[in-house]
């Protein structure tokens, strides 16, 4: 019957999503903009940082009352948190505002790499996933640590492809096979995605969705990035359902020499029919 990206379903915290491209709401030219790429990506979830909404009037925001009543899944991120403790008052602020009960479990250590804290990340982790929340960790491509944070009950893990805004791509696809290979849980290829081509790799090997945010608003046209990125989720996907051909080191011809005629074997071959073999 072949493939039908309509029956092929992502769940993430009891919920069951028909897209795996989420989309992040910063750096975009306008809200308008952001508006009219959020259509085109058809991702049904999003994320931005809580620290950039003001909680006492969530529903006035300039990016979240542009999807009020949109029936779109909030992933509100701790991004500006230094250590657990921060990331854990701002999912708990998130919350309470009404918000979201999911949480992108953002802490970095670094202002310059802004690479994940992996104990930090952990640590909270750990501690809102007691608390009910719905913990997606933005984390490194390390398979130890992702294993880490799935065993500490995050709902999906979120390894980096490089470091956020860098547009790099997937500077280590051998850590993110392996992580796809262990996981339990969902996993969404987050951070260092430069154009279309990078997610077709990340899908192909697995994953099970992309979050991108920097290489679909700050590209000349976000709206039509924003579909590319679309439709290289679900050419990658696909791509990885129907199984790849195994590399070999050397040419394998699509036609078999069974049943060649030897003339067309000849003229193959580089020999004019007409010519002597040389055999005599």
């Amino acid at each position: 019957m072949g493939y039908r990206a309509e029956e092929d379903w992502l769940e993430i915290g009891g919920k069951r999503l028909r897209s795996r491209f989420f989309l992040g709401t910063g750096r975009f030219p306008s809200p308008a903009v952001f508006r009219l790429a959020l259509e085109a990506s058809a991702a049904e979830v999003v994320t931005f940082a809580v620290r950039r909404v003001n909680l006492d009037y969530a529903e006035d925001d300039a990016i979240l009352q542009h999807m009020d009543g949109s029936g779109y899944i909030y992933l509100p991120n701790t991004s500006g948190a230094g250590n657990a403790d921060e990331a854990v008052r701002i999912a708990k602020l998130a919350r309470a505002a009404g918000l979201s009960d999911w949480i992108k479990v953002e802490i970095s250590a670094n202002p310059r790499t802004l690479l994940p804290d992996p104990i930090e990340t952990l640590r909270a982790t750990e501690r809102l996933a007691r608390e009910g929340f719905v913990v997606l960790p933005y984390t490194s491509d390390d398979p130890i640590l992702c294993k880490r944070l799935e065993e500490a009950g995050a709902a999906a893990v979120m390894p980096g492809g490089a470091p956020i805004g860098t547009g790099l791509g997937l500077l280590n696809p051998y850590n993110l096979g392996l992580i796809v290979e262990e996981a339990g849980v969902p996993v969404i290829v987050d951070a260092g995605i430069g154009a279309a081509a990078d997610v077709v790799q990340a899908m192909e090997l697995g994953a099970a969705g992309i979050l991108a945010n920097t290489p679909v608003a700050k590209a000349q046209d976000p709206v039509g990035m924003a579909r590319a990125m679309r439709l290289a989720v679900e050419a990658g996907r696909l791509a990885y359902l129907s199984g790849r051909i195994p590399k070999r080191r050397y040419a394998s011809a699509s036609s078999e020499a069974e049943g060649v005629s030897p003339l067309a074997a000849s003229a193959a071959a580089g020999a004019r029919p007409d010519e002597p073999d040389g055999r005599g």
